[in-house]
C-alpha cells in the first residue's frame, strides 16, 4: 500500500512538473532575452543581428538585449551561449566562421556546434567583399594579383580575425591565383577600417554588410564580391569568378541558435517569429545583399552547416592553419 502511494505521489509530481514546464513554455518569453553577438559592434554579424532584434522588439514587444562578446574568431561568445541554460532566454547569432570553420581551426575548441547547440533559423547569406581604399591604385582583382606577383608577401590583406571567412577567402585566393599575401588579423571592422583608409593595409576582406556604409560614404572601393552572382545592391561590381577565377564562391551566412536541449516548443516559437521578420518586404530587401534567399528551417541550417564544415575544413587543412 505504501509503495503504491509512493508511486502515486511520484507520478503526481512528474505531472505537475510537466504541466509547469508546459505553462512556462506557453508564457514564453516572460523575462528579458539575451542575444549574444560573438563579434564586436559594427561588423556584418552585428549589423544583421541588430536588424533582426530591433524588428522583433518592435513587433512583438519582447525585451531582447544584445550582448557583444567578441574574441577568438567568435569562440568566446559561442562558448558563453553553449554554456547557457537551455530555456530559450539566451540566443546567439552564429555564422560560418565560428560554426563551420573553428572546429577545424582550433586545437581545443570549447564547444561543438552540432552537440552543444540547437539551430533555430538561418538569417542571411552574404558574400565577402574585396575592399580597398578609394585612394588605392588597385581598380580590379587583376591589379591586386599582379601587384602580389611582383611583390610576393608584401601585399597585405586584413580580416576581422584568424579563421574568419575573410581569412579563408584570402587563403583561397592565394591558391587560385598562385600568389603570396600577408594576412593582418584585426579584432573587428572598426579596428581595420582606419588602417585601410590610411593606406597601412592594401585590402580588407569582410562581409558585404560591412562594406555598404563605407561605399555610401565614398571612402572605399569594392573590387569584387565572392558570391557566384553579382550582389543586387552593387550590380556594377563583378564577382571574383568573373574576374578570372571561375567557380570562386565564399559566402558567409548567419543564423540563430540556442543551447542544446532547449524545449522544442520554444525553438518552434522562435523559428516562427524570426521567419516572420525575414518575410517582411523591407527586411527581405535589406538582407538580399547577396541575392541568395535563405531557408529558415532548422534542418536546412544543419545541412548547410555540415556542407560548409567539410568545404572550409579542407581549406584549413591545405593551408596548414591552426590556432592553439
Amino acid at each position: 500500500m505504501k509503495q503504491a502511494l509512493r508511486y502515486a505521489a511520484t507520478a503526481a509530481l512528474l505531472t505537475m512538473a510537466a504541466a509547469g514546464a508546459a505553462h512556462a513554455q506557453g508564457d514564453y518569453p516572460n523575462k528579458p532575452i539575451r542575444f549574444i553577438v560573438p563579434f564586436p559592434p559594427g561588423g556584418g554579424t552585428d549589423i544583421v543581428s541588430r536588424l533582426v532584434v530591433n524588428r522583433m522588439t518592435e513587433t512583438l514587444g519582447w525585451r531582447i538585449v544584445i550582448d557583444n562578446r567578441g574574441g577568438a574568431g567568435g569562440s568566446v561568445g559561442m562558448e558563453a551561449a553553449a554554456n547557457s541554460a537551455p530555456d530559450g532566454y539566451t540566443l546567439v547569432m552564429g555564422q560560418t566562421s565560428n560554426l563551420a570553420v573553428n572546429p577545424s581551426l582550433y586545437a581545443k575548441l570549447p564547444y561543438q556546434p552540432l552537440r552543444d547547440f540547437s539551430p533555430v533559423s538561418l538569417v542571411s547569406m552574404i558574400p565577402i567583399t574585396f575592399m580597398v581604399s578609394a585612394k588605392s591604385p588597385y581598380k580590379t582583382v587583376g591589379d591586386l594579383v599582379n601587384a602580389a606577383k611582383a611583390k610576393p608577401g608584401q601585399v597585405t590583406f586584413a580580416t576581422t580575425g584568424n579563421g574568419t571567412i575573410g581569412h579563408l577567402t584570402g587563403e583561397l585566393l592565394q591558391r587560385r591565383a598562385g600568389v603570396k599575401l600577408n594576412h593582418v588579423p584585426y579584432k573587428g571592422s572598426l579596428q581595420a577600417f582606419p588602417d585601410l583608409l590610411g593606406g597601412r593595409i592594401d585590402l580588407f576582406l569582410a562581409s558585404l554588410e560591412t562594406a555598404i556604409p563605407q561605399v555610401k560614404a565614398g571612402t572605399i572601393r569594392v573590387l569584387a564580391v565572392t558570391s557566384l552572382q553579382r550582389a543586387p545592391v552593387m550590380p556594377d561590381v563583378p564577382t571574383v569568378a568573373e574576374s578570372g577565377y571561375p567557380g570562386f564562391d565564399a559566402n558567409t551566412w548567419t543564423g540563430v541558435l540556442v543551447a542544446a536541449k532547449t524545449p522544442q516548443p520554444i525553438i518552434e516559437r522562435l523559428n516562427a517569429e524570426i521567419t516572420k521578420v525575414l518575410d517582411a518586404p523591407d527586411i527581405r530587401a535589406r538582407l538580399a545583399t547577396g541575392g541568395a534567399p535563405v531557408k529558415t528551417g532548422p534542418q536546412a541550417f544543419i545541412a548547410l552547416l555540415k556542407a560548409d564544415s567539410e568545404k572550409w575544413g579542407k581549406i584549413v587543412k591545405e593551408a596548414g592553419l591552426k590556432v592553439e
